[in-house]
């Protein structure tokens, strides 16, 4: 595509104003354009009411320069941005200019932009009208040339054109010509239905691609009568009809449409009976009354297309009044298909047309065929049927072994298969990408399978096509439908997963293999299994995804050593006061300060083995625990320091922000000397880097902490505390600092904070818990009884059908006349039937009771019988 250029230059910076009866005149356009319908009902504006969402489409924004929308217009009026009636002119001439650059010709947003620029043109001269702008100013700028529908790429997205040539070729397709020749179709290439059954002679390939079969309601089958029978007639020019086929091109014909408020077309016709618009015949011949009006009312009265139409609404008329006096029964479809447009009562459900549903798959009967249902009809002998498309899993389809899919990914086919309805085995759903990801579709069952879908699969090249528009996937009938959702909290991120048949793939495949074919099984079923491949990556796929970085190796904490006590040389200066952080144990340099010494009694150490060298450093550690490549000094003789042993470093020197596990000596409390009962505090550790990174450490920095006596800088894993108050104690100053407490008592209250929070967040949980359970207990009694109503809205649906399909039989033994004296026989000869059988059981019921009472008598006057043999009875 080309991108976009603007010639003609903004307005903005022009000083210009606009009058209060410009601004008015602004508004009434715009409140016309958005109220403003099609004679279909269709909404040309939707589509330009908002920007283009540019993660979901972002190379609109390639391409277009100076994207506009109907939104930005508003609000530039609301606001009073427009410094001139030009300036608005050329917003509207830029959403149109805009939707033809970025869109092919035939796309339903260029169709929409041209509608709107005759709508928005035809405003604007009524403003000329009434002379609040002038002839000047209402002319759209030019903005730059539309290229060429050839300079578009062709995009091989959908099946949707060779369905659409089907349905014409049937409409378009002549008897014969006057020498009794064969058909002419209007396009030079075969139809879809001759390519399918090159296929089906193809041993190699099988076949169940196409498209749904037609099942055309009466009403359906008249109009198309209707076209096919106006299509006939000749002229001296060719077929009469040919000058109606399409619009006029607004380019070279721009005054048509000037003249033509409501223009219609011959393909306009055809399309509407596509999309299943027409409820009626009369509806129909309104329009076609429209295109034949237009003409005559645009073109001279003596002129060729004028007779034609006078002669071609006539045929029309014809042709429409002997079809609406034919019965319904002319209509039935090949092979005697009944259509029944209101779906199909099957076990207590209404499947109908636009229902995703589970088909039986006899290649694997625990992965049901996900497919929508399509086409819905009765046989001759009563059985019911629904034709689907099917969508196959990924394990399905023949594909590169490194491709991806999403969770719960399936493919739309080209599968248009006939079922019979009690091969469907239940619900499902499917969703497009674009809103998979948002959330799920309200009034669900929780146990029904949804799947997404964002691409189609050519089982001829074995290739994806990402979808583009979703409408385009969906019957006629449901594509302006919609579905209430339940969005989530937050957008779900998209998950994809390596093709689940990878494992497939042979160490000798090559790039230059021929594609695999997949694996069928029975007949009317998916592949049993697909097949991957190494051939070169197609120009539409998309590479697979990066692999997830794996997370950072957590640093091994050693455990914790056992304090051990120790004595401090008496030359051995006390730890400095330093502002410290309990939380993180991270220590922040201070001036040294000259402290006091004391003597430490000696006490017996341990030795300490240092952690593995990889774990340098650790942020944040909440607790002391060894740092490697740190040396704890250790005492060998009572108060003095063990010489630290060399090791190699293995990062840089610690920073003075850094936090650290420590690997020291510990500096026990001074004797308790005087109340028994004080508790000493915890010991204070010490620690020391090793001499090579101590010497590391600039001289500068070095000064500013506590070192030992062999210049090494010491570390605390506790703060200082007071030990003493005594007046005459050299240690009573000794003790935290200002900032310390102050962080204390802050980082205190925060954490009081903290556990409130946490308090009221679990509190809140579980109100939310209890709010949901009633409402599911509400649902559930809101389901309850939706359901005993569904269920005697099916009984009452399968009395009607039983009453109706009683009736088509009757129909059918007694004729249309004497059915209902057949059925009163019917119901008369039951009534004996029943009235007999009523009989029978009463006297049945007497003579038990008889043959009982003389048992009864037989016995109380003493006398038994007893049968024995052929000497006769014996008493």
């Amino acid at each position: 595509m080309s991108q976009g250029t603007t010639p003609v230059p903004s307005t903005e910076g022009g000083a210009q104003s606009v009058s209060e009866a410009e601004l008015d005149a602004m508004q009434s356009i715009l409140d016309f354009i958005y109220d403003y319908r099609t004679p279909d009902g269709h909404d040309p504006s939707k589509v330009f009411q908002r920007m283009v969402n540019k993660r979901l489409l972002p190379v609109y924004y390639d391409i277009i320069q100076e994207p506009m929308a109907m939104s930005t217009i508003k609000s530039k009026i609301n606001n009073k941005n427009y410094r001139g009636f030009a300036e608005y002119v050329r917003d509207w001439a830029l959403i149109i200019h805009n939707a033809q650059l970025f869109n092919r010709p035939d796309a339903g947003a260029y169709q929409d932009a041209l509608v709107l620029r005759d709508v928005v043109g035809a405003e604007l001269k009524k403003l000329v009208d009434l002379k609040v702008i002038s002839e000047e100013i209402s002319q759209f700028p030019y903005l730059g040339e539309i290229p060429p529908p050839d300079d578009f790429p062709l995009e091989e997205e959908d099946d949707e054109d060779d369905e659409e040539d089907e349905e014409d070729d049937e409409i378009d397709a002549e008897d014969s010509d006057d020498d009794g020749g064969k058909r002419k179709k209007k396009r030079g290439r075969p139809s879809k239905r001759d390519r399918d059954m090159d296929r089906d002679n193809d041993p190699d390939t099988r076949k169940k691609r196409g498209r749904p079969p037609k099942v055309l309601t009466p009403i359906e089958a008249r109009i198309q009568a209707v076209l096919k029978g106006i299509r006939k007639p000749k002229g001296p020019g060719g077929l009469k009809i040919a000058s109606f086929e399409r619009l006029p091109d607004k380019a070279v014909m721009p005054e048509y449409y000037t003249e033509i408020l409501n223009p219609m077309a011959f393909d306009m016709l055809k399309r509407k009976l596509k999309r299943k618009k027409y409820q009626s015949l009369e509806q129909f011949m309104r329009d076609v009354d429209l295109m034949f009006e237009n003409a005559k009312k645009y073109n001279e009265d003596e002129s060729q297309i004028y007779k034609d139409a006078v002669e071609l609404q006539a045929e029309a008329h014809r042709l429409a009044n002997e079809e609406r006096n034919k019965p319904d029964t002319d209509y039935v479809m090949d092979e005697g298909r009944i259509p029944l447009p209101t779906g199909i009562l099957y076990n207590g459900e209404l499947y109908k047309v636009g229902d995703w549903v589970h088909v039986q798959n006899a290649n694997d009967l625990t992965k049901p065929i996900p497919c929508q249902i399509y086409r819905t009809w009765q046989d001759p002998q009563g059985g019911q049927w629904v034709n689907v498309c099917w969508y196959y899993r990924p394990e399905q389809t023949v594909h590169r072994f490194d491709k991806h899919f999403l969770e719960n990914e399936v493919v739309k086919t080209g599968q248009y298969r006939d079922h019979r309805v009690d091969e469907i085995v239940g619900r499902c759903f499917i969703m497009f990408t674009t809103r998979y990801y948002k959330g799920r579709p309200r009034r669900l069952p929780a146990d029904m399978d949804i799947y997404v879908c964002e691409a189609r699969y050519n089982e001829e090249k074995l290739t994806f096509n990402k979808i583009k528009t979703w409408a385009s996937c969906l019957p006629d009938e449901v594509r302006d439908k919609d579905y209430e959702m339940d969005l989530f909290d937050m957008p779900r991120k998209m998950k994809k997963m390596p093709s689940p048949i990878a494992y497939l793939l042979k160490d000798s495949d090559k790039e230059t293999d021929d594609l695999p074919k997949p694996e069928w099984g029975a007949e009317n079923a998916p592949p049993k299994i697909g097949a991957v491949h190494r051939r070169p990556r197609d120009a539409r796929d998309s590479p697979p995804p990066e692999p997830t970085p794996s997370p950072p190796p957590q640093p091994l904490v050693a455990p914790p050593q056992a304090r051990q006590s120790s004595h401090m040389s008496p030359s051995m200066p006390a730890p400095a006061m330093q502002a410290y952080s309990p939380m993180q144990t991270q220590m922040t340099p201070m001036q040294p300060t000259p402290a006091p010494t004391r003597p430490m009694q000696p006490l017996p150490r341990s030795s300490h083995t240092p952690a593995p060298a990889q774990h340098y450093m650790q942020q944040q550690s909440a607790s002391p625990a060894p740092m490697p490549s740190l040396h704890r000094a250790a005492s060998t003789q009572p108060g003095q320091f063990a010489p630290a042993t060399p090791q190699p470093m293995t990062g840089l020197p610690m920073p003075r922000t850094s936090s650290f596990q420590q690997s020291a000596s510990t500096i026990p409390p001074a004797p308790t000397t005087g109340r028994s009962s004080y508790r000493d505090p915890a010991p204070i550790e010490v620690w020391t880097l090793p001499d090579a990174a101590n010497a590391s450490i600039p001289p500068e920095i070095r000064n500013m902490y506590q070192t030992d006596d062999q210049g090494r800088v010491l570390f605390f894993a506790n703060p200082p505390v007071v030990l003493a108050d005594e007046p005459n104690d050299p240690n009573k100053n000794l003790g935290h600092s200002l900032a310390y407490l102050a962080e204390k008592s802050r980082r205190s209250a925060k954490t009081q904070d903290i556990v409130a929070r946490r308090k009221a967040y679990e509190q809140g949980k579980l109100e939310l818990a209890a709010k949901k359970k009633r409402h599911r207990e509400h649902d559930e009694e809101m389901r309850q009884g939706d359901y005993e109503t569904q269920v005697n809205r099916a009984l009452n649906m399968f009395n009607q059908h039983l009453a109706r399909n009683t009736a088509s039989e009757l129909k059918a033994m007694y004729g249309e006349e004497g059915w209902e004296e057949g059925m009163e026989a019917m119901l008369s000869n039951v009534e004996q039937q029943q009235k007999l059988a009523a009989q029978r059981k009463v006297l049945m019921e007497k003579n038990a009771a008889q043959r009982a009472s003389e048992q009864v008598s037989l016995k109380s006057n003493g006398v038994m019988f007893d049968i024995v043999g052929d000497d006769g009875p014996s008493y």
